[in-house]
């Protein structure tokens, strides 16, 4: 099972996210729930690495890890705007995902 806690604040931002595991789902290489999850957190992180002000660092220290963590100047609205759709977005997929494969992910969230 791949576990995945995310952490945001009140606005619903992302302040950290990290998953571990594998789905099992499938063959270690070849399967599609460990592929969804990996996307969508590799996507989120990306996008959000690209936003102006907003600084991520990442541990991909290990096959079956992905973790990052999100610092944002909060006082451009531009830029919380746009980190607060990718959250959006990446939350969507991972409470999906969890959903449709209940026995291969468990996403959970917290809010400080």
């Amino acid at each position: 099972m791949t576990n995945v806690a995310l952490v945001s604040g009140r606005n619903g931002v992302i302040k950290k996210c990290e998953a571990n595991g594998h789905a099992g789902f499938s063959k270690k290489g070849g399967d599609i729930v460990c592929s969804a999850i990996t996307i969508l957190l590799r996507t989120a992180m990306q996008t959000l690495s690209q936003t102006p002000t907003a600084t991520v660092s990442a541990d991909t220290s290990s096959r079956g890890k992905l973790a990052f963590l999100v610092e944002l100047d909060n006082g451009n609205p531009m830029v919380e705007s746009r980190a607060k759709g990718v959250s959006d977005f990446l939350r969507n997929g991972l409470k999906s995902l969890s959903k449709e494969f209940p026995e291969h992910v468990l996403f959970e969230e917290t809010t400080i």
